[in-house]
């Protein structure tokens, strides 16, 4: 596929939308970024900047201070080279050789039918900019362009900064114009396991299915108080009374608040009739305002199936109602942000085995630690194997930051209002990169952009313009 030549050849600022639409028409998508490093190394060497390129991919560029500036403390601009590949069903398009078709539609920057890349190009087509420019006045510059951050953080984790001097760092991988972020979670995979002894045993066998919760991004809306289907079948299955579980399977993913969940429970001979006049009665008294579709239903019939122990069973539905869940703490310093939580995002009881999977994130390290704790006491109470993985650091927001204040003051002076600060629950690489450069003090803005990692993903221009003017102006302020 043939994409335009110079689509956005006429938007200001000129530089910002030429690097970004070079970067388009070269495959970058994750584990796919060797066109884009070597993009990212030829640039340094056309304009006679040391460079580093790692063995991943990672590019880092150097940049000496303007004259007057030579002496300030160095600024780190970073974001990461690689895109997320979608395109809409049937489109041939292949973004291992194809570059974006770009087009303008009204303010909007889109590409048909697949994401644009956006997040985060439009990051690393600002650093080479502010790079390529021997006017803009600036500090020591170190530009950092990571590989795979979509995939898992991969390039900021394997990247080695030992010769990196930053005492700032501008990330420029955010997507609401106007927002500073300044700290985000960090975060963990926490499994707990158990064998359960179970028999083969005949009776009546009882189906319980609830479904029609809104389900949702795990640390983003997880202050939104969505009922977990996870935790709800377990408080529904200890009111119904004496039985024993044969299976339960609720939630897909550890990071995504579970929407539906089914299980199956051995009740006496002619059970079904009470157990589901106990459910009825514990739906009546469910009040979920974010979830008004939530429903239960259950069906019964004669049989045998291999269930654990009714004192196997009360145990563990016990564990399901007093296993923390949801927000557990909120930032002092912020109000109304969250600091600390957890999801159950899946739980799984078939032939015994017991599996469930909390996903823990915190912007403290000490609470996320504390937290994890807090599981590995109650799975060996329970009886259960505990295990971590998938670990990512939090980036702890600081009461005293000098680029943030800078920042804040600049904003203000030159767009007449303040600028949002927060922090959000989810990760960011300046978590990773602020843990391997101690004291680095770092602030994550950028464009408007709606829709990411879709088809339907689209950059706003005259966002991008002021952007820039804020980015340049801040360099010249620190």
């Amino acid at each position: 596929m043939e994409t335009q030549k110079n689509v956005l050849g006429a938007l200001r600022p000129e530089a910002v939308f030429r690097f970004f639409e070079e970067l388009c028409r070269l495959p970058h998508g994750s584990g796919n970024t060797k066109a884009a490093s070597d993009w990212a190394e030829e640039f340094a060497k056309a304009r006679g900047l040391r460079y580093r390129r790692d063995g991943m991919g990672n590019v880092v560029i150097w940049k000496d201070g303007t004259p007057g500036y030579e002496d300030r403390p160095a600024v780190m601009l970073q974001g990461h080279l690689d895109m997320v590949c979608v395109k809409e069903p049937g489109l041939d398009h292949d973004f291992t050789r194809d570059p974006l078709d770009l087009y303008l539609d009204g303010d909007w920057i889109r590409a048909r039918g697949t994401t644009l890349g956006g997040d985060d190009g439009i990051a690393v087509a600002m650093a080479m900019a502010v790079l390529d420019d021997p006017a803009l006045p600036h500090p020591p510059l170190e530009a950092v362009f990571t590989v795979d951050e979509e995939i898992g953080l991969l390039g900021a984790t394997g990247l080695d900064m030992s010769d990196l001097k930053s005492a700032y760092l501008i990330n420029l991988d955010s997507e609401a114009e106007g927002i500073l972020t300044v700290g985000c979670a960090g975060g963990a995979r926490c499994d707990l396991k158990a064998a359960l002894r179970a028999e083969e045993i005949s009776g009546e066998l009882c189906t319980f299915t609830l479904k029609g919760l809104s389900g949702g991004h795990s640390g983003t809306m997880i202050h939104l108080g969505l009922a977990n289907a996870n935790k709800l079948m377990g408080d529904c299955l200890a009111h119904i009374g004496s039985c024993r579980l044969v299976s339960i399977h609720g939630g897909e993913q550890d990071n995504a608040i579970p929407n539906s969940a089914e299980a199956v429970v051995l009740l006496a001979p002619g059970g079904t009739e009470a157990a589901g006049e106990a459910a009825r009665a514990w739906l009546a008294n469910q009040s979920w305002p974010g979830d008004p579709d939530l429903s239960l239903t259950w069906t019964g019939e004669a049989g045998t199936a291999a269930a654990i122990s009714e004192a196997d069973t009360a145990r563990l539905l016990r564990f399901l109602q007093t296993a923390p869940n949801g927000v557990q703490a909120m930032e002092p310093d912020l109000p109304g942000q969250v600091r600390t939580s957890l999801n159950l995002g899946r739980l799984r009881l078939k032939d015994g085995e017991l599996c469930l999977t909390f996903s823990v994130r915190s912007s403290s390290g000490a609470d996320k630690a504390a937290l994890c704790g807090k599981l590995a006491a109650l799975a060996e109470e329970f009886g259960a194997s505990y295990s971590q993985r998938g670990e990512y650091p939090p980036w702890e927001y600081r009461k005293d930051s000098h680029l943030r204040d800078t920042m804040v003051r600049v904003f203000r002076e030159k767009f007449g209002k303040d600028a949002v600060v927060e922090t959000i629950h989810a990760g960011l690489e300046c978590g990773i990169l602020t843990e391997k450069l101690r004291g680095l003090d770092a602030v994550s803005i950028g464009p408007d952009m709606q829709e990411i990692h879709s088809a339907r993903e689209r950059l706003s221009v005259a966002s991008v313009a002021r952007t820039w003017d804020f980015v340049t102006a801040v360099l010249a302020a620190l």
